[in-house]
């Protein structure tokens, strides 16, 4: 879980890079969208494991003892 945090702060990093580059005339159009592209990708996995490990955890609260 921890590295996935970390995956997804490096590609956030890495797409306002590049979307600074382009912005400044340095970087490609396409770099800058592939980049965000791959942000969001990875933000989403992250909700998604997020919203499996608290649905596993309420499952678990509600099993009879």
């Amino acid at each position: 879980l921890s590295k996935l945090i970390g995956t997804v702060d490096q590609s956030s990093s890495a797409a306002n890079s590049a979307v600074q580059n382009m912005l400044a005339g340095t970087g490609d159009v396409h770099e800058a969208m592939i980049a965000l592209q791959r942000a969001e990708t990875a933000l989403q996995l992250t909700v998604q494991v997020r919203n499996k490990l608290v649905q596993a955890y309420q499952d678990i609260m509600r099993m009879p003892v």
